[in-house]
């Protein structure tokens, strides 16, 4: 990856997961363009962007261990059968149910913080 072409970085700024992910990038000299995953929430467009990008199964892409997530009953209602447009559709309502933090650069897109995975997609 260019070291010049900064990536995306979605977080949510008060996460410490994203606190720490932010830290790794800024030690392994990776710019970055900050967005903030509340005040500036994906777009069902962009979620099924990323997940054709990254080849993650929808569900990797919500916060399961978010408050919003089990207020709104979601794994049920993915259980039942939700389909993908109306998971993505939910994804983009709240920024709070989007798993953090999400880099995309290209056509790689990691979500939530796995520092091997990170080295491997980004060093």
């Amino acid at each position: 990856m260019p070291a010049n072409e900064p990536v995306l970085f979605i977080e949510y700024p008060p996460c410490s997961t994203c606190k720490k992910a932010k830290r790794w990038l800024d030690e392994h000299g990776i710019a970055h363009i900050d967005r903030h995953i509340v005040e500036d929430n994906p777009r069902a467009e962009e979620i099924a962007s990323w997940q054709q990008a990254s080849g993650l199964p929808l569900r990797r892409f919500f916060n399961t261990s978010g408050m919003k997530y089990r207020e709104l009953g979601v794994k049920a209602q993915l259980d039942a059968g939700m389909s993908d447009e109306d998971a993505r559709a939910l994804l983009a309502s709240n920024g709070m149910l989007v798993k953090r933090p999400v880099v995309v650069t290209g056509d790689t897109v990691l979500v939530g913080f796995r520092e091997k995975e990170w080295e491997a997609a980004l060093l």
